[in-house]
């Protein structure tokens, strides 16, 4: 597929609407979805540097911790739904601007929570507002996508965990200055506040017709869209078991070091980035069914080489594989779960909610395995849930991207439009 002119065709006449920006300065849309993606990113990176902290504060055990934990998953899982709603009533920019800078001011409540009780509350508030701007921004990426006519999912995906990496190597700085995170992250929050508002004004604003029905307050995701979901589940599923069993994997499975062991996360979250930020590419040349077949090929192989390892030497290639097995995986899924019926934002956040489901229940899955029989059985089924993606690849043809839409034809909008987490 040839790629994106960098200027779209003479401006319409007037009342074209401003949805035809996506065509008209379409590098300036590419740019600025990916910087939110980015700055979404960089929210979660760090959270995530700082949750010792956190943990030492309140004095909490690791079973403590791991129920808060949980919290943000299920905000996310009540939120997404709401964001349909919310894309359909104020517009795709207004709705990423608005969402996003409270995802950001979010990040803020962890750090000043007194008590076990008000972190559980104040992460389900974190959770909620990170799966609404997800399910709005992956639904104004999928709509760009669209009009440009190429591949561009899997490069905004990379450039969530690029934002995430990078936010997680300040926040491991902070923490090595013994910098209070009651300071650092209402800074943080700020900083990212408002970097998001000249971001979000290089967003089209897409916009529902006004003749078109405003989705439900609430409702469960449309079938069409759960079989691509469980697509992104297995994907998702694989991701999770890696980066929160890969380090206990080693140490007590190969008998890595304890630095060796924490190496093999840096291995698989690395390889991760890099591949969905070069995977347009591969998208574009083999296809979205291809690319996915060829996707669960590498997880697979990666996989094996983590059952079979009896050294560090082989487990941490093997993770390595995963990652880059994995990454363009889930970018395809909202693609695809973008051009479902009427109500895209809906199907997204129903692909939004399996594949985050999975990510939630991996881990103790895993742990649960382990338990009963070994890491190794447990990693077994890990293999497979990868390898399951080349028969069930197909459920993802309709993340193809068509030829970009010629200003005011067919231009289905954001809010209800015919494409449109976490994700990540």
């Amino acid at each position: 597929m040839t790629d994106a002119p960098t200027a779209g065709p003479p401006p319409g006449p007037a009342g074209t609407g401003p949805a035809d920006e996506a065509l008209e300065r379409p590098r300036r849309a590419r740019t600025a979805i990916a910087l939110v993606f980015a700055v979404h990113g960089a929210v979660g990176g760090t959270f995530v540097s700082r949750i010792p902290w956190i943990q030492d504060r309140l004095d909490l055990s690791p079973g403590q911790l791991g129920l808060a934990l949980v919290m943000p998953a299920i905000g996310s899982f009540v939120a997404m739904p709401l964001a349909g709603r919310v894309v359909h009533r104020h517009g795709g920019r207004a709705a990423v601007r608005g969402l996003l800078s409270v995802w950001c001011l979010a990040l803020v409540l962890p750090a000043l929570a007194p008590s076990l009780p008000a972190l559980c509350a104040a992460l389900l508030v974190y959770g909620a507002t990170a799966g609404m701007a997800d399910v709005a921004m992956n639904a104004q990426g999928v709509e760009i996508e669209r009009r440009v006519g190429r591949s561009i999912m899997s490069g905004l995906h990379g450039m969530w965990s690029a934002g995430g990496l990078l936010a997680s190597a300040f926040g491991i700085l902070a923490a090595h200055q013994d910098l209070d995170a009651r300071l650092q992250l209402p800074l943080t929050a700020l900083v990212l506040c408002a970097l998001a508002q000249p971001v979000c004004r290089g967003l089209p604003d897409f916009r529902a017709p006004e003749e078109a029905e405003a989705p439900p307050r609430f409702a469960l995701p449309p079938r069409s869209s759960l079989v691509i979901g469980l697509v992104g589940f297995c994907a998702v599923f694989a991701e999770g078991a890696s980066m929160d069993w890969s380090g206990v994997y080693l140490k007590d499975v190969t008998g890595a070091s304890a630095t060796l062991a924490a190496a093999s996360y840096t291995a698989f979250s690395l390889t991760m980035a890099v591949s969905r930020l070069a995977g347009d590419a591969a998208i574009r040349r083999l296809g979205a069914v291809r690319a996915t077949r060829l996707s669960g090929a590498v997880a697979g192989a990666g996989g094996v080489l983590v059952v079979c390892a009896d050294s560090p030497l082989l487990a941490i290639p093997g993770f390595a594989l995963i990652g880059i097995g994995i990454a363009v995986v889930v970018p395809l899924a909202f693609a695809a779960a973008g051009r479902i019926g009427t109500n895209p934002s809906q199907a997204i956040a129903g692909v939004a909610t399996v594949t985050y489901t999975s990510g939630l229940i991996a881990p103790a899955v895993v742990g649960g395995l382990a338990q009963a029989t070994s890491l190794t059985a447990s990693f077994t089924v890990v293999t497979a849930l990868a390898l399951a993606l080349l028969p069930s690849a197909g459920a993802l043809r309709r993340a193809e991207p068509d030829a970009p839409a010629a200003p005011g034809a067919d231009a289905r909008p954001q809010a209800e439009p015919a494409a449109a987490p976490f994700g990540r």
